[in-house]
């Protein structure tokens, strides 16, 4: 009487191991479809013979403000490591945090580029060497269970997680204000958006900082991150969100986001066009929205077809933004290199 819900849940387990095995193979189909897409309407003959005025000096600018945002990404979640306990230099969690992005960028792996970091950071140790190799090994090649990973894994992917968030928060509050600045330009709604978006992150955040200045909520919190073994993350998460320390943390998250907006604007320039830097600021966290969404790889495709579509409302030339956006790609690439000495030096 039993076989045939066995055979049914057989039957649904082998199409979900098919389909986890197809998925990076159909993200790269996506992102090639997405990516033909966008360059299909572009006339290259034309744009060749069109004596673009490319100025090299926008690429460099570009690739430092990409670099410099990595590194204060990195930056940002060493300090939340060192403030749970763990005993890592901050050089090495920025280094780690290129390692991250190079896998992000989809350096062939088992597992994403945040779950790298948070396993391989929970086993450095103040020398810049790593402890327990082996459980290492085991955990970078194998998937964890965070139900029953070991506290200390637990904390670091907590860490991580903080680290997301904030980084949320300030694309969407410069998204907030993006919309507020031009949002007139996408709909008459878009202005109304941006104070909506913008009043929502910050209630977000003062709920977030009244739960940690109030005794009784901070205590229940506490006892909540006890019961997942995770004690000592209120200090990190203190760190992110508490009153006034979560002013400077949305500050900083916004600048690391505008150094990525510089970056698209300067690779632009570099083409000799020029976009508003609120249509900047609408399309950049909307893409980041959008890549949230495991449906390429590394937002190849998807990030040429959504900002020439955005950016087109502000008069500039779908073609260039599409280049210009390829550029974009490949200059991110290049500024998280550095990224490979970690993983080499790990091997």
């Amino acid at each position: 009487m039993t076989s045939q819900p066995q055979t049914t849940h057989e039957a649904t387990s082998g199409w979900k191991t098919i389909l986890k095995r197809a998925w990076p193979t159909i993200r790269i189909l996506l992102s090639l479809a997405l990516l033909w897409k966008a360059t299909s309407g572009i006339d290259w003959h034309t744009m060749l013979n069109s004596e673009i005025n490319m100025q090299p000096k926008w690429f460099l600018a570009a690739g430092l403000a990409i670099t410099l945002a990595f590194i204060c990404g990195g930056l940002r979640w060493g300090f939340l490591m060192r403030k749970v306990g763990f005993e890592g230099g901050i050089k090495d969690y920025i280094a780690l945090y290129f390692a991250g992005g190079l896998i992000n960028q989809g350096l062939p792996s088992t597992l994403g580029g945040d779950s790298y970091r948070a396993i391989t950071a929970s086993h450095l140790n103040s020398g810049g060497r790593f402890s327990e190799s082996k459980e290492l090994n085991q955990e970078l090649h194998h998937a964890v269970d965070l139900g029953h990973a070991p506290p200390k894994l637990r904390l670091s992917f907590s860490m991580v997680l903080v680290d997301r968030l904030l980084g949320l928060a300030g694309n969407n509050l410069l998204g907030g204000i993006g919309l507020i600045l031009g949002g007139a330009t996408l709909a008459a709604w878009g202005t109304i958006l941006g104070y909506a978006l913008t009043a929502v992150m910050i209630t977000s955040g003062l709920a977030m900082a009244l739960i940690l200045a109030w005794t009784p909520a901070r205590n229940l919190l506490q006892k909540g991150l006890d019961r997942l073994h995770m004690k000592q993350a209120l200090p990190g998460i203190t760190f992110a969100f508490s009153w006034p320390m979560n002013i400077a943390q949305a500050s900083f998250a916004i600048g690391i986001h505008f150094l990525t907006i510089l970056a698209l604007g300067f690779c632009l320039k570099a083409y000799g066009a020029d976009a508003p830097i609120e249509g900047l600021m609408i399309g950049l966290p909307a893409l980041s929205l959008l890549l949230m969404l495991p449906i390429s790889i590394s937002g190849w495709g998807l990030r040429e077809a959504t900002l020439s579509s955005v950016l087109a409302l502000w008069g500039v030339n779908p073609s260039l933004t599409v280049v210009a956006s390829m550029s974009y790609g490949a200059l991110t690439l290049l500024s998280v290199l550095p990224g490979a000495y970690f993983l080499l030096k790990r091997k």
